[in-house]
């Protein structure tokens, strides 16, 4: 037995499987935990890159507040740090994101320089509020907002306004690039498949992007979708008294690019960023063979581009496509429904109404309805709440329209549930109501803005992101002749019940700021149909034509 049991010692062993297993899980469960260790480090790294690029990082002597914000530019989350943690920063506009601006010591105050070279290069897909102030509670010594860079760019925009009310065209014509039909008729022709949940959405193609008329409303009424501007811009345009056929002859260039339905093709189907910006690419590449695009840099082009300026500002979001962030882009005009408010060159031109006149006569026979018709209502809001935003200041109005006295004073429609889909009960609403309440949405502007304006109801506005730094060439500097403005954060703060404020402005206010809409600003606010012809108005397509043609002067 002992024998036995030293022969078994003098050879080898070899390891079990027991033994094997064991080592197997030993080194598989180091492995593991190796790995589960690193996990929360990359997830950190992570979201510091997340943070970092949908930050603003806002410096103050020892201050520094880093503001983060959503692509819908309503949520903002900041944070400070220094030694005085307690200081506040106001947040109000203008947009910071990826950028700093420090000031000095000797002066607490950036240049306007400093800010323009932030605000040009602003994040489009990380817009958020902010400004900058000195570490004193002294309001006097505030640094300057950015936000006079913006109103800057207003005031360049308003000098390109244009003092002739007639389309004189010697020695400014306009030349109408013959563009592949990819850039724009093949586009229309894929509407069936650009929004899933539409029955037809190619309806609202009919009669040159008109839609179908509706003749509840009268004569000069459509069924036109909020993005058809594109098309409705360029049939316009080929029907201009001014049009040349000779590029040499012209002194401005439309290239007429459907950029927002090439962007709606896109959005809801799952597909690269490289396939959205692959027409964007191609088209710059074929102006880059043109002669007239070379011979300016593209100074002298124009686009119309019919939706916000965002959706062609893609950046880390997969919403929309890069195509205004090319630097082929920069130079040209870009006529937009929601212009970036940084970009000098970005203008802001009214969203397409449903009403579209053929003739003076037209224009005329609404206004005097509109000065006739009974005002029901003190005030009216056509909206939906937004849950997901909770800086959002809807859900307060609608619960303070529901608050009111007397429930007659203030009207609600859900939008939420399609009750905004038909323009019909739309456009009756305001054509009832004293006020229209304009609160922002997903973006600032409101196409409702410009339903209520050509209703006769007086639009309240909330942020002055939402209309006054918007259309400089259809809407007038002095914003109380058509609008009455409510400081969204009063509102959101609860020092304000907009009810009451609205009740306790006088009939004759309302009139007069009523008479002035519906006389002075309702012409040139809506487009007329391609075949239109005024001899008494400018519409809002006339206008942006004649200020284009300054614009184009002053380059000389």
């Amino acid at each position: 037995m002992a024998i036995s049991m030293a022969k078994r010692k003098s050879k080898p062993s070899k390891p079990s499987k027991k033994v094997e297993t064991r080592t197997c899980q030993f080194w598989l469960a180091l492995l593991i935990k190796s790995i589960l260790h690193r996990i929360p480090i990359v997830i950190f790294m992570l979201m510091l890159v997340l943070l970092w690029s949908s930050s603003s990082t806002v410096i103050s002597g020892n201050i520094v507040r880093v503001c983060v914000s959503s692509r819908k530019l309503n949520n903002l989350y900041c944070f400070s740090a220094g030694s005085h943690p307690n200081f506040e920063v106001p947040v109000e506009p203008p947009h910071f994101s990826n950028n700093s601006i420090s000031t000095s010591p000797d002066t607490n105050s950036p240049s306007i320089e400093e800010i323009v070279n932030v605000v040009e290069n602003i994040h489009p897909s990380a817009i958020i509020r902010a400004t900058v102030v000195n570490e004193t509670n002294n309001a006097d010594d505030e640094v300057v907002h950015a936000n006079t860079v913006v109103e800057e760019y207003i005031k360049i925009q308003r000098s390109w306004k244009s003092d002739n009310n007639e389309a004189a065209c010697d020695g400014r014509g306009v030349y109408v690039y013959d563009l592949p039909t990819k850039f724009n008729k093949d586009l229309v022709g894929q509407c069936g498949d650009m929004v899933p949940w539409a029955l037809d959405f190619c309806k609202f193609f009919n009669n040159e992007a008109l839609g179908e008329p509706i003749p509840e409303l009268g004569k000069g009424w459509y069924y036109t979708h909020q993005y058809s501007l594109e098309l409705i811009f360029h049939s316009r345009v080929l029907k201009h008294p001014c049009r040349v056929f000779n590029e040499n002859e012209a002194k401005l260039f439309y290239v007429p690019f459907y950029g927002g339905l090439d962007v709606m093709r896109w959005h809801f189907k799952n597909v690269s960023n490289d396939v959205k910006d692959s027409l964007s690419l191609e088209l710059v590449k074929w102006l880059e063979t043109r002669k007239p695009w070379i011979q300016n840099s593209g100074k002298d082009h124009v686009f119309a581009l019919g939706k916000i300026s965002w959706d062609f500002r893609r950046a880390v979001t997969s919403w929309g496509t890069r195509l205004l962030e090319l630097e082929q882009m920069q130079n040209p005009i870009k006529l937009l429904i929601e212009r970036q408010p940084w970009h000098v060159n970005d203008i802001g031109i009214p969203h397409p109404t449903y009403f579209h006149p053929h003739s003076d006569g037209d224009i005329i026979a609404w206004q005097i309805r509109m000065l006739r018709t009974q005002r029901k209502s003190l005030i009216s809001f056509a909206g939906a709440t937004r849950p997901d935003q909770p800086q959002n200041i809807r859900s307060i109005l609608i619960h303070q329209c529901f608050a009111s006295p007397d429930n007659g004073n203030c009207r609600f429609l859900n939008c939420s549930i399609g009750g905004c889909d038909d323009p019909m009960p739309v456009m009756k609403l305001f054509m009832e109501s004293e006020f229209c309440l304009q609160p922002p949405g997903d973006s600032p502007t409101r196409k409702s803005i410009f339903d209520s304006l050509i209703s006769g109801c007086i639009p309240v506005l909330f942020d002055p992101f939402t209309a006054y730094y918007q259309y400089p060439w259809h809407l007038p500097e002095d914003h109380g002749k058509y609008s009455v403005f409510i400081d969204q954060e009063e509102v959101r703060q609860m020092k304000v019940n907009v009810v009451e404020k609205l009740m306790n402005i006088s009939v004759k206010e309302r009139e007069n700021t009523r008479r002035y809409i519906i006389y002075e600003l309702l012409p040139q606010l809506v487009y007329g149909d391609s075949n239109s012809q005024f001899d008494k108005f400018q519409d809002a397509f006339s206008i942006t034509m004649n200020n284009l043609f300054e614009r184009a002067n002053s380059l000389d």
